[in-house]
């Protein structure tokens, strides 16, 4: 929200903003672990840092959402061959349950950041600019770059051969960009190029799976996917990442437009769900090798579905340990209770030596679900706004003037903006059906990630105990 409000962006743009990182991320995310298999992975690791830390600071000094987005882009390549490379190295060095607990050593620390990211970003956006929130990142980097360099040991997969798989990843980034295209702009307006967008985006992903088959050394090895646990796996990611992507990303805008939270506030809202999920992840990720994957992840998305029903359940008031934080609380033993588990249960169903192509394909399943799921969110929202906001335009007795300014300016309106120009006597009644219409939103796409959650924990009903 700061961010746009400096830009005076509309809701696509900031989508873009995310979905931009996201796309490129999601695309070369397999490339990534292939790569780092092939020439190295705490090679690949570094280099992805480097990337990502550059993106960083040329996002920091961007003058316009155009730059922006190009920058976030090139922070999502960077990420690309940053994050796969990260777990890889990792499940190279353990093995067994010692794997398990030190992928959830590595979902703790994670949830560090997680905790520490939102309060120091907001912290900056509110006091000084979110730009620092970008810069941030340089020093930070620069301490990765220097212990990895000193202290991880190179490992990769000594039967990777064969040339580099970029025809696929092109395939990947242009099919989830136009799919994304469509489906973001698409809440705005259904043009036949919209809807053109969408179909080619999905012809060019099928596109991408038959290349795939035929490809020497794929990005995508779907013999990975005879493994019936790597399968089901990747589909309970698919569901549960769609869900937390898609609701998740809208939080921020209703702790803030709505409830009227500053960014620092807005931030610290999460912490309970963190400092939960950091004090038991070590444990959780021990729990495979106890007693299996099934009783964790059918728990962990059965609780996740009734945390996304605890945000529906808010409405415009309310204080918040009445309202946001049985949620928040819900929701860090959902997610604590399958994360480390769900990890754990990816790596241990492919051999070491396709760590690397394993990680990637689940990463790049998890992001691509967020990717997707927040547009798809996104228009739920929409509709779900577009249907209050007009019942309340109805009933309301607006001037004639506010009531073609709602018509002329409902993107602005969806982004909680006031537009200017409208009468002072009609300035309260409507700012109240903006955050009732956003509200309804809201509660809208609650709904469908609680819906997406139970249907992962029915799915991990496959997995053996």
């Amino acid at each position: 929200p700061m961010m746009q409000r400096g830009f005076n962006a509309t809701s696509p743009q900031m989508q873009w903003v995310v979905e931009g990182y996201a796309l490129f991320l999601s695309a070369f995310i397999l490339l990534g672990g292939a790569l780092g298999d092939k020439i190295g992975r705490r090679r690949v690791f570094v280099a992805g840092v480097v990337v990502f830390t550059a993106a960083s600071a040329a996002c920091a000094v961007a003058q316009t959402i155009p730059q922006l987005i190009l920058f976030r882009c090139a922070q999502g390549f960077g990420a690309a061959f940053l994050t796969p490379g990260s777990l890889s190295l990792i499940s190279a060095a353990y093995a067994g349950e010692a794997r398990g607990r030190a992928i959830g050593t590595w979902s703790a620390f994670s949830f560090i950041t997680t905790a520490i990211g939102p309060l120091l970003g907001g912290w900056l956006a509110q006091s000084l600019s979110w730009r620092y929130v970008f810069l941030i990142n340089l020093p930070l980097a620069a301490g990765v770059y220097l212990i990895s360099r000193a202290h991880i040991a190179e490992s990769r997969d000594p039967q990777a051969h064969g040339k580099l798989d970029v025809a696929g990843s092109l395939l990947a980034v242009t099919g989830l960009g136009a799919l994304v295209y469509g489906l973001i702009e698409v809440q705005a307006r259904t043009t036949p190029a919209v809807i053109g967008a969408i179909v080619f985006g999905i012809a060019v992903l099928l596109v991408f799976v038959f290349a795939e088959m035929r490809a020497e050394s794929p990005i995508m090895p779907l013999a990975l996917f005879k493994s019936r646990r790597f399968s089901v796996a990747n589909l309970y990611t698919l569901l549960l990442y769609s869900a937390l992507g898609g609701s998740l990303y809208f939080v921020p805008f209703f702790l803030i437009n709505v409830h009227r939270y500053t960014p620092f506030e807005a931030g610290a809202a999460l912490l309970p769900m963190v400092l939960i999920s950091f004090s038991l992840s070590r444990f959780a990720g021990g729990l495979v090798a106890r007693i299996g994957p099934k009783i964790p992840l059918v728990f962990g998305a059965f609780v996740t579905a009734i945390a996304f029903l605890a945000y529906a359940r808010i409405g415009t008031g309310g204080t918040y340990w009445t309202t946001f934080f049985p949620a928040v609380a819900i929701l860090g033993i959902g997610v604590v209770s399958f994360v480390a588990p769900l990890t754990t249960t990816v790596m241990n169903s492919v051999s070491t030596a396709h760590a690397g192509a394993a990680s990637g394909i689940n990463n790049a399943v998890a992001r691509t679900a967020g990717l997707v799921a927040i547009a798809v969110f996104g228009i739920v929202l929409a509709y779900a706004f577009n249907a209050h906001f007009n019942r309340a335009m109805s009933a309301g007795h607006f001037t004639a003037a506010t009531q073609r300014m709602a018509v002329r300016s409902r993107g602005v309106l969806l982004s909680a903006h006031m537009p200017a120009g409208v009468p002072d006597a009609d300035r309260a009644r409507l700012s109240r059906a903006v955050d009732d219409s956003f509200t309804a939103g809201f509660r809208a796409a609650m709904l469908l990630g609680a819906a997406l959650c139970a249907a992962a924990a029915l799915c991990a009903f496959a997995f053996r105990s």
